[in-house]
């Protein structure tokens, strides 16, 4: 399980393990949050074709499907 901060998720970087469509590598560019401050859910943006895709943030825990960092 990958360790995320939520208060460091904005402007992370990840890398897709299997990437789709040529998008491979992927930026946190919003991060959406309750009124107490909870992460609700996050916009990622694929830096090759910059399209925008909105996940709950808790997804990128899993290693089977994201890496930290751009490798």
């Amino acid at each position: 399980m990958n360790q995320i901060n939520p208060t460091k998720l904005l402007h992370s970087k990840w890398t897709a393990v299997t990437p789709v469509k040529r998008e491979k590598h992927f930026m946190v560019v919003e991060v959406e949050r309750d009124e107490e401050g909870a992460v609700l859910s996050c916009l990622l943006e694929a830096v090759l074709t910059k399209k925008q895709y909105a996940i709950d943030w808790r997804e990128l825990k899993a290693v089977e499907r994201w890496r930290q960092g751009w490798k």
